[in-house]
This record gives C-alpha cells, sequence and structure tokens, in this order.
C-alpha cells in the first residue's frame, strides 16, 4: 500500500495564492505523509487543464489524488472530515472514482458545498451522486485509472470531461459535505465559450451512433434514449446491402 495518503496536484501561475492555499492545507492535517505536485504557469503556460493535470495524475504516488485550484483556502473542514467522507462513499458505492465540493446531477439541480463569491451555500442530502464536478477541487481515486481527454485543452470544462470519462468507464462521481473556500471569479468569457464549444465537439462525436464489425459479429450501437428498434432495423438493412456479410462460426 502507497506511504503517500493523499497527493495534492495544483496549477499554479500565483505563488502566493499557492502559499496561502498550502498553509490552510497543512494547517488542517495534511502533513507529512501527503506530497504536493505543482505545474509552474507563473511565467508561461507548462500544463493546462488537460494535458497538465494528466501529467499530474501519471506522477502522483499517493492513495488518493487531490486536484485544486490555487485559490482555495480549508478553513473549518480537514483532513479527519475528507477522510470520513472518503470511507462513507466506499461504503455505500465502491464503484466511486470522484468526489468534488460543487456539482450538478441534472438540469438546473445543483449539489454545493462551498462557500464562494456567491456565499456559503452548504446544501443537505450528501454525498450526492453527480453527472458534472466543479473543477475548484477534485478527489480522484486512482485505481480507477481515469484521465482527462487528450484531444482537448485548456482550462474549462476538463471537471465535466472527467466525469464523462469515469461514466463511460462504469465508475460514478459525488459531491461530499467538506467544505473551503473558494476565492475564483467564475469568470467565463471567450476561452470559456471556446472550450464549451470544444467540449460539445469531442463528446458529440465520441457518443455517435456507431457500427461494429468483430471477427465474429457486427453490431449496430445506438444511445439509450434512441429506440432499439431503430439499430435492429439499420442492422438488417445494412446486412440486406453489403455484398460480404460477416463470417459465421465454423
Amino acid at each position: 500500500m502507497s506511504k503517500v495518503a493523499y497527493t495534492i496536484g495544483t496549477l499554479v501561475n500565483d505563488w502566493g495564492l499557492y502559499d496561502q492555499m498550502l498553509r490552510s492545507m497543512r494547517k488542517r492535517g495534511f502533513g507529512d505523509d501527503c506530497e504536493f505536485i505543482t505545474i509552474d504557469n507563473s511565467v508561461a503556460n507548462q500544463g493546462d487543464g488537460y494535458a497538465g493535470l494528466n501529467d499530474i495524475l501519471n506522477r502522483a504516488s499517493g492513495r488518493y489524488v487531490i486536484l485544486c485550484h490555487q485559490d482555495v483556502e480549508l478553513v473549518d473542514d480537514g483532513r479527519e472530515q475528507l477522510d470520513a467522507c472518503l470511507a462513507h462513499l466506499d461504503a455505500i458505492d465502491p464503484t466511486w472514482a470522484l468526489a468534488g465540493n460543487a456539482g450538478a446531477s441534472r438540469f438546473k439541480h445543483y449539489h454545493l458545498y462551498i462557500s464562494d463569491n456567491f456565499g456559503a451555500r452548504l446544501h443537505t442530502g450528501m454525498p450526492a451522486r453527480v453527472y458534472s464536478l466543479d473543477e475548484n477541487f477534485i478527489v480522484v481515486k486512482p485505481e480507477a485509472r481515469l484521465s482527462f481527454s487528450r484531444d482537448l485543452a485548456g482550462f474549462h470544462m476538463y471537471g465535466p470531461d472527467i466525469c464523462m470519462i469515469a461514466d463511460v468507464l462504469g465508475w460514478s462521481a459525488y459531491v461530499i459535505p467538506f467544505h473551503l473556500v473558494h476565492y475564483g471569479k467564475a469568470l467565463t468569457g471567450k476561452p470559456f465559450a471556446d472550450s464549451k464549444a470544444a467540449f460539445i465537439t469531442k463528446w458529440r462525436r465520441a457518443l455517435r451512433h456507431r457500427q461494429m464489425q468483430t471477427t465474429v459479429t457486427y453490431m449496430v450501437l445506438v444511445g439509450q434514449n434512441c429506440p432499439r428498434w431503430y439499430a435492429r432495423l439499420k442492422q438488417r438493412w445494412l446486412r440486406s446491402t453489403t455484398r460480404r456479410p460477416y463470417p459465421r462460426q465454423p
């Protein structure tokens, strides 16, 4: 078993903010059995929310990996509370792979346990299963072998991206009652819009209807929200129009 309990990984472009975050982590129990990995973007971009955090995940040796912003601060909850939250997830859902403090489960249905520029928002009903997580604080379970998309870049939408990947691989994500303060300004603008557009394009292609030929059979794969009869009808049509049907087992 790894001797490192937590790896805390951060993209840094302001070392003053990072030092504040680091001090609060140390004060709240993330001590000598934890490792801190940074990517220095203070002079030039050395890694973004996709390639940069994938690098951190690859280098991490902790039992759990915390990917957090430089502008967060622990003010009341700490190591003991996080240990308890993750142990509870292990008990209720061993397939969990991601945990955070803010996310959403469906359209306009948010689950939040955070203080930020909008105030303290400590929702009840935690832990709550979600399908997206905010990037300010995400715990990753390394055994799930998750990563961020290779074909996306930037500093936005990587939280939803890794949640999508986890869901496709059969893992789950939760918002947990672990409180901290996030000092980010929640700015969007053109970089956010560009990242959102790229995210939609990538996942639209990734979740497209597929025709799959193996060495022994042929399948038409469609989404769950598409009627099964559509897949069967399309498969029959393809069989009737192909000159060389797939080989049968002897």
